[in-house]
């Protein structure tokens, strides 16, 4: 644990990216393999469950510290983090010991399935053998919110130094590593830096359903009267629409199929329609990327998003279910056609051979009521013809368009090196709303208040009883001279304090923008929408004017409202 501890000092202490990632090698090179594999998933961003339950955790170090509740929770506030908050109050240890990271490990999992009592013990136990310093580490993996500032793509180009292995291989062998549940072994990270053998087209690296890394688009917002000299002529580029429903992989091998998120979380259990119609219609050796949609027979859109996160909050799928919200994968890319990776040949030639897979001879388009769908090319004399189609994106239930160089390669993450995507959205749904709680944000944001609730009128102007309905939080869209005016602002116009949450006085107006919308009986407001974030803060406008929450009604799509 010392030897991690001091690697997430060294990697918070930095924001330089050359130090980062020579902090990381560093520590590879000489770490055990059983505390490198422990390394590397908390690194890449694996998080195991919550290993004991945060109220627990805050009565048994409050009482080891020997404070009032009320002084812990003010040090709490303070602070803006659990995890450091207990590891700076409690007594120094009793008997420190240098235990291994893969050790710690093995004595924090089985916390989880202990009585109350009996766990209690084993962390007091534990506390009292590390350093102030390990404990930091110690308390963030306990309660699951185990963050540093160093991204996913360091972590590869790290192991990819260590190894010498090129860093889109190990990006491949990391997909499914930090994988929830997962206990990694020194064996799966010596498979990790293990040198490359065999012909890198083919699709032999790792275990039969491994999924490969996801290629990321960049948003663009640029006028379309800059698009020719920009993007080039339309016919360059492969258009289609951007489905509202989450990234996956279909992936056929060995007889078998395995149904991955963009998350790296195997999904196939929840999808069974699509696992069924992959091993019926799809040939062994075959990846495809998609998005899942619920998509209805006879329906010509998809249902809105919230639609799909009622089916990934069922841990039982009745029939009833799989009938009401049946889904479907709209297919945009192959990556490994006949066993062979395939994401090096140009996007129009993957295109060709998707089409070649999931339309039936002599069809033009392909089966509307199948579960595996083709998502359909667009067509546009210019950029201006498209920018007129894409205006109908919303009613069809989808963002915008995504633009696909016809030469790209399938690459690793959000890159350009090999070719580029980009998501074309259309403008976000906005309405102006008002601040009414605010709390702490993390890490560098701990000691000001970044984290906002917002709420609507639910009446007209001219009704004396109305009053201000929250419906929902965002924590982006301001600058770091808002941020501190606002906080000024909040902190001078506290009404109350409920623990870390102050509720403020409604003086301040924002503009929300927002994805989507939908019904949802389990907000107060009966409203959802989908990554809000502030556009701009309203300080041009009075609280009253606010919108309602007949102004957001107005917004949701015709199959809800």
């Amino acid at each position: 644990m010392k030897q991690f501890a001091a690697l997430f000092q060294a990697l918070d202490a930095t924001t330089a990216q050359s130090a980062k990632l020579a902090a990381l090698v560093a520590y590879l090179r000489v770490a055990a393999p059983g505390d490198a594999a422990w390394a590397v998933y908390f690194l890449a961003g694996g998080k195991p469950r919550q290993m004991v339950p945060t109220k627990r955790l805050k009565a048994l170090a409050q009482q080891a510290a020997g404070l009032p509740e009320w002084l812990f929770d003010e040090s709490y506030e303070a602070v803006g983090d659990l995890a450091e908050t207990i590891a700076l109050l409690l007594p120094p240890p009793t008997e420190p010991a240098d235990v291994p990271l893969a050790e710690w490990m093995a004595q924090l999992l089985p916390l989880r399935a202990l009585p109350p009592d009996e766990a209690d013990a084993h962390l007091r136990a534990q506390w009292n053998r590390l350093a102030p310093e390990q404990r930091l580490v110690y308390f963030k993996l306990i309660t699951g919110n185990f963050r540093v500032g160093v991204s996913r793509l360091q972590v590869t180009q790290a192991l990819a130094t260590v190894s010498g292995v090129d860093a889109k291989r190990i990006a491949h062998r990391l997909m499914g590593y930090t994988q929830i549940g997962r206990q990694p072994q020194a064996a799966d990270y010596a498979a990790l830096v293990a040198p490359a053998e065999g012909d890198a087209g083919q699709a032999t690296d790792g275990a039969a359903g491994h999924p490969y890394p996801f290629f990321l688009a960049h948003p663009f917002s640029q006028p379309v009267a800059e698009m020719p000299p920009l993007l080039g002529p339309v016919e360059d580029w492969q258009v289609e629409w951007k489905w509202d429903g989450i990234r996956a992989q279909i992936v056929r091998r060995a007889g078998a199929v395995w149904v991955w998120s963009r998350g790296e979380e195997l999904v196939t259990d929840r999808f069974p329609e699509l696992a069924s119609a992959a091993l019926q219609s799809l040939p062994d050796g075959t990846v495809i990327d998609g998005g899942i949609l619920v998509w209805l027979p006879g329906e010509l859109a998809p249902r809105p998003f919230a639609d799909l996160q009622k089916r990934l909050g069922r841990k039982t799928l009745t029939p009833k279910l799989l009938r009401e919200l049946s889904v479907v994968l709209v297919a945009y890319d192959l990556l490994e056609h006949a066993g062979q990776d395939v994401r090096e040949q140009p996007q129009q030639a993957r295109r060709a051979l998707l089409e070649a897979l999931l339309l039936p001879p002599d069809a033009i388009v392909a089966e509307p009521e199948g579960a595996l769908r083709l998502s359909p090319l667009m067509q546009g004399a210019d950029w201006q013809d498209l920018a007129r189609q894409r205006e109908a994106a919303r009613s069809l239930g989808t963002e915008g368009f995504m633009l696909k160089h016809r030469h790209a390669h399938y690459g690793v993450g959000r890159t350009k090196d090999v070719g580029v995507w980009w998501k074309w959205k259309i403008e976000p749904m906005s309405v102006d709303a008002v601040l009414i709680y605010a709390q702490r944000g993390h890490g560098r944001r701990a000691s000001l208040y970044t984290d906002y609730t917002f709420a609507v009128w639910n009446g007209p102007p001219d009704d004396p009883n109305r009053q201000l309905v929250p419906f929902a939080k965002a924590y982006s869209g301001l600058t770091d001279a808002e941020i501190a005016q606002v906080d000024a602002i909040i902190r001078k116009t506290t009404r109350e304090s409920f623990g870390p949450v102050r509720s403020v006085e409604a003086t301040q107006v924002f503009e929300l923008g927002f994805e989507g919308i939908a019904r949802s009986p389990r907000h107060k407001s009966g409203i959802a929408v989908r990554f809000p974030r502030m556009l701009r803060w309203r300080q041009d406008k009075p609280v009253a004017e606010a919108d309602t929450l007949q102004t957001l009604a107005a917004l949701l799509p015709e199959s809800s409202a």
